[in-house]
């Protein structure tokens, strides 16, 4: 890394913890930091937020912004949902003890706005538009070469450094953290669009599962409908999406084009390739959310592991900037949330195989579909898309 000039020369460090990405993940980790008093600073590439594919909020992430003080006004503007499912098989969370929380439909992009209004609430600093470029650490911290808006190069110092910066993260790379990863076996688009949603016709309003993919059309706003697309065994092109290629996603799983004014950004590509970091720590260097696992994004389970890696986190960091951490407590953060991350790739692997190819899955699909009229069966699979634990011994 290139000898540059430090943001601040008065200060051995710029901060306690440099977190990299203001996605969910990032932000509320910078949330819990500042909430312990530890200078959090958050780098985030993008200079406006970007469109996730992420509309569902399951069981875990309603607990956890619920335990925050953030879930009511989220609640006004969230879409509830009443039922859950696995692979499109549905679940009765009334069977399960204790009860989990409905899930609600809310467009992540909302959600990250008002995580990082709680983080600048907290005390975080957030710089959008700054580029990650590399790093070096040792044994007192980490220096974070970046590149800001003015395209000059800079060095960022401090105690820890944490990639919350998604699933190409240069974190991890940087620090020399290995993957493991499965091939993509599904071509996705998500774009939000101007519309009445009184106006589009019932075939583009709700979902539609058939044997060449899924579709989903849901209103997250006034005058805006979610329209998402997965497209089974289909490689996707190459070049950035369009709207033309949107619209004829939509035909060929519904049977016409939706009828929109527009979109409010051009659409996001998705699929559902996975990858696991073999370690969520590597010196000084940590890996959180969508750097450290990355699934397709099914049921809201992504968003509910990043939320419960940025609190586990939190705790752990912030107990050893102020020197209170003992010996160990900084590996147990790979130890507690590893098989979490292996978990909930499993999870949605797993409802994949259900979904394709159909006339294979077929009669599997029916037999789970039995399968779930057993009580320890439904609330196995309840708690397992809803992000939380399995159930204990004994149970159901």
């Amino acid at each position: 890394m290139s000898a540059v000039n430090s943001i601040n020369r008065g200060s051995a460090y710029d901060a306690d913890v440099v977190v990299v990405g203001a996605g969910p993940a990032g932000l509320l980790l910078a949330a819990e930091l500042a909430r312990s008093g530890v200078r959090a600073l958050v780098l985030e590439r993008d200079a406006e937020a970007r469109v996730s594919p992420g509309v569902a909020l399951n069981g875990s992430v309603v607990l956890t912004l619920e335990r925050l003080g953030l879930l009511e006004s989220l609640r006004r503007e969230a879409v509830p949902l009443p039922r859950v499912h696995f692979g499109l098989l549905w679940v009765d969370l009334d069977r399960v003890r204790p009860r989990p929380p409905d899930p609600v439909l809310l467009p992540q992009s909302r959600l990250e706005a008002v995580l990082a209004e709680h983080a600048a609430a907290q005390g975080a600093v957030v710089h959008r538009g700054h580029e990650v470029l590399g790093l070096e650490q040792d044994g007192e911290g980490v220096a974070v070469e970046v590149r800001g808006p003015d395209g000059e190069p800079q060095i960022v110092r401090a105690l820890f450094l944490v990639g919350a910066d998604g699933p190409e993260s240069v974190v991890r790379r940087a620090a020399g953290i290995g993957v493991t990863r499965t091939a993509p076996t599904v071509s996705g688009l998500v774009a939000d669009a101007e519309a009445d949603p009184a106006a589009l016709a019932p075939e583009h309003l709700g979902a539609a599962f058939s044997a060449t993919g899924l579709y989903m059309g849901v209103p997250v706003g006034p005058r805006t409908v979610r329209l998402m697309t997965t497209e089974f065994g289909r490689r996707a092109p190459d070049g950035a999406p369009t709207r033309d290629e949107l619209a004829a996603a939509v035909a060929a799983l519904t049977g016409s084009e939706p009828k929109v004014e527009g979109l409010y950004r051009p659409p996001v590509r998705y699929d559902d390739r996975t990858a696991l970091a073999d370690a969520y720590r590597s010196g000084r260097v940590f890996l959180a959310g969508d750097a450290a696992h990355t699934h397709y994004p099914l049921g809201g389970l992504a968003l509910g592991a990043a939320l419960a890696d940025a609190v586990s986190l939190g705790g752990t960091l912030a107990a050893a900037v102020r020197g209170e951490a003992p010996e160990g407590l900084l590996d147990s953060y790979h130890a507690e949330r590893h098989p979490v991350g292996r978990r909930i790739i499993t999870v949605t692997r797993a409802q994949s195989a259900l979904l394709h190819p159909l006339e294979r899955v077929g009669p599997l699909r029916e037999l789970f579909g039995e399968l779930l009229g057993l009580g320890s069966a439904n609330e196995y699979l309840a708690r397992a898309v809803s992000g939380l634990e399995p159930p204990g011994p004994g149970a159901g």
